[in-house]
């Protein structure tokens, strides 16, 4: 984990001041633990089920009507509408149910909670629907009980216990949007998900252990699509996640941070940072949601230009890492001996027809003489050149493929042919390990690979058309831009426009060749852009 993304830890003696939190903490999305921090309010005492607080909360709002939380599948409470009820309960109901588990508990019951478990499975079979009425104690969940909401008073259920919290001195400066309360009486865990809002979690009582994963780290969580109602959630399953159908998930607590919260403890958790707890039996948290300055200050009019700039970074990065995470080691090369390459070169010749000595000539007075050579090429050159012309003499019959692009006429032989090297184009290979002459592409230095091009136009140009209009896959006119790119770094105007003119006159079409490569690399591209959708926006193209 990076260290600026490494969660701080703020005793009672070190809590920021506003200034400090907006500018140190909050500006870095950086999640942050204040220990003892609400240790001052007066429900820290009064709240508290060890010290009376159940029979103190049951006095202040008993009568209350609250929303409750209600899940077949508790102690997991999954945060999609398909897989709980919200379900309107008394809150003296509710507070009854606590004190019941907490004599259970207080008895020496340990095999309590188990054989409720074991009742709540027997009792599914019975009942199909937790719409009638009945639901176990430890399926209910108080969960985001409104103690304040500044967009909608009228949701507030629980304004009365307003009195016995206080907003910490860091958030002074913040527009609140909503305080809420947690409680659950039994153990209780939340599906890994992430908040659209910064938010303060605040321990009261019990205990809550938080585990984080930063918003980079939503690829290997496999977030829900973006179009349905639960998309900040993760489609993960807590208990026997299916690795087969989620592989990537396997590996998600490589990123992850885990924080144990105890009474009186805070934890900031930045927007956007997936989140999963596990609360003990009778826990009570406070949390408060304040949107981002970042979130605040977009105009709506520049959504549009962000969410290309955002998808396009995106789809870059993911470029990248597909070129990144390649492994090369122990790539086979082919064992075939150097002279079969003459052989080759005698048959390419003899098909394509050109007039050697003049384009020798030609390029003398362009001063690349040198380089077009075999000769000349030196022991790495030559042998990365033998490779890729075996590569692609293995894959297309170069004489017959030279007759028929020299046919000025299209005949029913000649679609066939191209037919033919149509299908043995790897027109679906995206990954570089796939790719024997991307590979060879991508290890080689700038300056090698210009001779090996270079070469191949004058010695091997029908190979080099096969090769660029056939056998270029997707990640192979990624390499092969990439690579062109370095070399136009690496070089003069003047030698750059020497080698490009040599390299695409080696074609019949020069037009067609630049198609084949741009083409290529928009679908190696367009790609990426759908991991990227997939990876972080649940939607599969």
């Amino acid at each position: 984990m990076e260290e600026s993304r490494e969660i701080r830890s703020f005793e009672f003696d070190q809590f920021p001041s506003a200034t400090e939190f907006a500018s140190q903490i909050e500006s870095n999305n950086r999640p942050a633990v204040f220990k003892g921090i609400i240790k001052n309010w007066k429900a820290f005492s009064k709240w508290n089920p060890t010290e009376g607080g159940l029979d103190y909360l049951q006095e202040q709002l008993g009568s209350s009507i609250v929303e409750a939380m209600l899940s077949r599948t508790a102690p997991v409470f999954y945060g999609d509408l398909r897989s709980h009820e919200r379900v309107p309960i008394p809150f003296s109901t509710f507070i009854g149910f606590c004190k019941q588990h907490k004599q259970k508990m207080d008895d020496g019951h340990d095999d309590y909670v188990e054989s409720e478990r074991h009742h709540q499975t027997e009792s599914e079979s019975e009942r199909p629907s937790l719409l009638s009425g009945y639901a176990l104690p430890q399926q209910l969940y108080l969960a985001q009980v409104p103690i304040m909401n500044a967009e909608n008073e009228e949701r507030v259920q629980l304004e009365a216990l307003n009195d016995d919290i206080q907003t910490p001195a860091f958030l002074e400066t913040k527009i609140i949007a909503s305080i809420n309360l947690w409680m659950n009486n039994a153990e209780a865990k939340s599906s890994t998900h992430y908040d659209p809002h910064h938010n303060l979690l605040c321990i009261v009582a019990g205990r809550k252990q938080v585990i984080l994963w930063p918003p980079s780290a939503s690829p290997m969580l496999y977030p829900l699509p973006i179009y349905g109602e639960a998309s900040n959630h993760s489609a993960i399953a807590l208990e026997n996640p299916e690795f087969s159908i989620y592989p990537r998930a396997e590996h998600s607590m490589e990123y992850s941070q885990k924080v144990i919260l105890h009474a009186g403890d805070a934890l900031f958790i930045p927007e956007g940072w997936f989140h999963q707890i596990d609360s003990v039996n009778l826990t009570v948290a406070v949390n408060f949601w304040w949107r981002s300055n970042i979130m605040s200050s977009l105009s709506e009019h520049m959504d549009s230009y962000y969410l290309r700039r955002i998808l396009r970074r995106l789809t870059d990065r993911e470029m990248n890492q597909v070129l990144e995470k390649a492994s090369y080691a122990g790539t086979e090369r082919p064992k075939k001996h150097i002279c079969e390459l003459h052989n080759n070169k005698e048959q390419d010749q003899s098909n394509h027809g050109l007039d050697q000595s003049r384009k020798r000539q030609d390029l003398k007075e362009k001063g690349l003489q040198q380089k077009i050579l075999l000769h000349e090429l030196g022991p790495y050159p030559l042998q990365a050149l033998h490779e890729i012309v075996s590569l692609v003499h293995d894959r297309v019959n170069i004489a017959d493929l030279s007759q028929h692009m020299q046919s000025a006429s299209t005949t029913n032989s000649e679609l066939t042919v191209k037919d033919q090297c149509r299908n043995i184009v790897a027109t679906r290979l995206f990954r570089l390990e796939d790719d024997p002459i991307a590979k060879i592409l991508w290890i080689l230095e700038p300056c090698i690979l210009q001779d090996v091009f270079l070469s191949m136009a004058h010695n091997f140009p029908r190979t080099l058309e096969a090769l660029i209009l056939h056998l270029l896959s997707p990640v192979g006119a990624e390499v092969l831009t990439r690579k062109f790119d370095e070399m136009d770094r690496l070089t003069s105007e003047e030698d750059r426009n020497k080698f490009y003119q040599v390299f695409y006159g080696a074609f019949d079409d020069q037009f067609a060749a630049m198609n084949a490569i741009l083409n290529g690399k928009e679908s190696f591209a367009l790609q990426a852009f759908k991991n990227v959708l997939d990876k972080f926006l649940g939607v599969k193209l």
